[in-house]
């Protein structure tokens, strides 16, 4: 019965969790700022901000979309992963577990 109410209690915190991440954001940049990418801690892209000047070579502007990008997307999944590894501790769970 105790494991049952314990599964209950982490079921209840990762909706709870889940629903925080939808609303936490995280930025990233690339060239100096020439791109700006802001992601949820959902992985979901929120926006990109490029500077006008950084649109002049269509290749480099590509790379650094893509550079900040992946970069939003990481600091993303470590405040996720962060964020459930607390939930696993607060609940007496092993890390690594969630």
């Amino acid at each position: 019965m105790k494991m049952l109410r314990q599964v209950q209690q982490m079921q209840d915190r990762m909706t709870k969790l889940q629903q925080e991440l939808e609303s936490e954001i995280v930025e990233a940049s690339a060239g100096g700022g020439a791109v700006t990418v802001v992601a949820t801690g959902t992985q979901k892209l929120v926006s990109v901000r490029i500077d006008p000047d950084a649109a002049s070579d269509p290749e480099m502007l590509q790379d650094l979309v893509v550079a900040a990008v992946n970069e939003a997307m990481e600091k993303s999944k470590e405040m996720a992963s962060a964020k459930m590894q607390s939930v696993a501790t607060g609940l007496g769970l092993p890390p690594g577990l969630v």
